[in-house]
């Protein structure tokens, strides 16, 4: 008993059992409530005042809300934003469900040749068409586009050479505050930064090279832009140098686009990996969540040799994915070659919506939510690609502007980012606003129910 503990004060709290009986039913496991309630009455023991039970009960409940809400579900997207990466990035099209559905509930030849009867190589299907896909003589897969690119640095930066030349304005920050050059460090390579931050030349990258040189790498700007003053090398020109000089040119692409998406109304160009080998580089890396409409996975492409040697790494069976991510990427890629794919990925499906269609369902909704404590109206938005891709593109959208009229906003946003199913959306301009264009059709009754339940003070 320390000197804070007085025996009324030990008296006062209330049993584990106590409060496990009063709860009731949870929909969360037995252990997981009985810890947690555990840790709510170890914190009160070193307090001087206990509260009423039915405080330390609200206490409890509060705590088993927050694990409940941490749990990863299904949440309707109201930002606009398409890749959202705290949103788990790009859903899943409908085909890819079904083949990770049938493959979880089943067994499946992940390592079996079905021809000759006995164990065989792991994702040559999936391998064979990602290459195809991606105009490179092999391609393979690994658990996301930083591993492949630590993967890539630990093959090519070894202890004698281990020198990675790469442009100063090419030092990004990935989210998660992730940088570039910590992951070249924690990968063994040593970086060699050339030229300005807005200008590089040839001459600057001719300079560098030297006998502890180990690749060239170029980072696509994909979650910023530069403008004014700034210059760098065509991709010829570095990809003829490091030939010349007999190392390889890998550039990291990170959006992965599959498409021309500067066809799309708004949208500015994204280099495809297909564009980016025809102009010399030897290999490329990129996320398969993101344009590419995914699962999270890191795809590498490019020359043979190279992509055989980053195989036989050690290290590569530590990033290698599993059978449902294996699945995903293989159905989704399957789209790809079948043509359509703005069709089918959810992704690319979206940023195609037009004003008008995404206006008459907004029409619809705000017709729903009459009579309710809520004024509701349509405005304009403007959707964003997300997931640090095309950082310059801003699509037309429409939203829907809510003003509560017995809460304020906070608290509004609050009710319907903890409800079920949770909404996501955004307070701009004294509004919470709802960008239709990220909100799946499917999801709308369940949208019109939470409003309600929002606006009426949490009850439905």
């Amino acid at each position: 008993m320390t000197k804070t503990q007085t025996p009324r004060v030990l008296r006062a709290i209330p049993s584990v059992e106590k409060v496990l009986q009063t709860l009731g039913p949870v929909d969360l496991p037995r252990p997981c409530v009985a810890a947690l309630v555990r840790q709510q009455l170890a914190a009160l023991r070193a307090s001087q005042e206990v509260p009423e039970f039915e405080v330390v009960m609200n206490q409890v409940r509060s705590k088993l809300d927050q694990a409940r809400l941490s749990r990863i579900q299904p949440v309707i997207n109201g930002t606009g934003i398409l890749i959202h990466t705290n949103l788990g990035r790009s859903p899943l099209a409908a085909p890819v469900i079904e083949a990770l559905c049938a493959g979880a509930a089943n067994y499946n030849n992940l390592e079996y040749d079905l021809v000759r009867g006995e164990r065989g190589g792991r994702a040559a299907y999936l391998e064979q068409n990602l290459a195809l896909l991606c105009g490179a003589e092999q391609a393979t897969v690994v658990n996301n586009c930083a591993a492949a690119l630590v993967l890539i640095l630990r093959h090519f930066a070894r202890s004698d050479r281990n020198e990675v030349i790469i442009s100063r304005g090419e030092l990004v920050q990935i989210g998660g505050g992730f940088r570039i050059p910590e992951i070249l460090e924690a990968s063994g390579a040593r970086l060699r930064e050339v030229g300005a931050t807005n200008k590089t030349s040839l001459a600057d990258y001719e300079d560098a090279l030297g006998p502890q040189t180990a690749m060239i790498l170029k980072v696509h700007q994909s979650n910023f832009f530069m403008g004014g003053f700034v210059e760098s090398p065509m991709t010829e020109e570095i990809a003829a140098l490091a030939s010349q000089k007999r190392i390889p040119f890998v550039e990291d692409l990170g959006s992965g686009a599959m498409v021309k998406t500067e066809k799309i109304p708004g949208v500015e160009h994204e280099p495809m990996p297909s564009e980016v080998l025809r102009r010399g580089v030897d290999l490329v890396c990129f996320s398969g969540d993101k344009l590419l409409g995914g699962p999270q996975a890191g795809i590498i492409a490019g020359k043979k040799s190279l992509v055989a040697a980053l195989k036989r790494e050690p290290f590569f069976r530590a990033l290698r994915c599993d059978k449902l991510i294996l699945t995903a990427l293989q159905t989704t890629v399957d789209l790809y070659l079948k043509g359509s794919p703005e069709a089918s990925i959810p992704a690319l499906a979206l940023l195609q919506l037009s004003s008008a269609d995404l206006r008459a369902r907004a029409e619809k909704l705000v017709a729903q939510l009459r009579n309710l404590p809520l004024n509701a109206s349509l405005g304009q938005g403007k959707s964003e690609i997300g997931g640090g891709t095309l950082p310059r593109s801003l699509i037309p959208s429409v939203t829907i502007e809510l003003a509560p009229t017995e809460t304020d906003l906070p608290t509004f946003a609050a009710r319907l980012r903890t409800g079920r199913p949770p909404v996501i959306g955004y307070i701009s301009g004294g509004r919470f606003k709802l960008d239709i264009r990220t909100v799946f059709p499917q999801q709308e009754k369940e949208l019109v129910d939470a409003l309600i339940t929002a606006s009426n003070g949490g009850k439905a």
